[in-house]
């Protein structure tokens, strides 16, 4: 799927990690794309919005944030 012209974004809670993070960016088609941020050309997963939506809200439920 193309992702040029996405708006790629990091979590706020990232801080100044070096990059060590994942970058979500929404399309208008409703899909999520996630890809590594130290390997932007390495490949991009691509999610429906409610898989997105389950992962992070597991996430959160694991590894709550201090």
């Amino acid at each position: 799927m193309d992702v040029t012209g996405a708006r790629w974004r990091t979590s706020t809670r990232s801080g100044n990690n070096g990059g060590a993070c994942v970058e979500v960016a929404d399309n208008l088609a409703g899909v999520v794309f996630v890809r590594d941020s130290k390997d932007r050309d390495g490949g991009t997963l691509s999610f429906r919005p409610a898989q997105w939506q389950t992962f992070v809200n597991l996430a959160k439920r694991i590894a709550p944030l201090a």
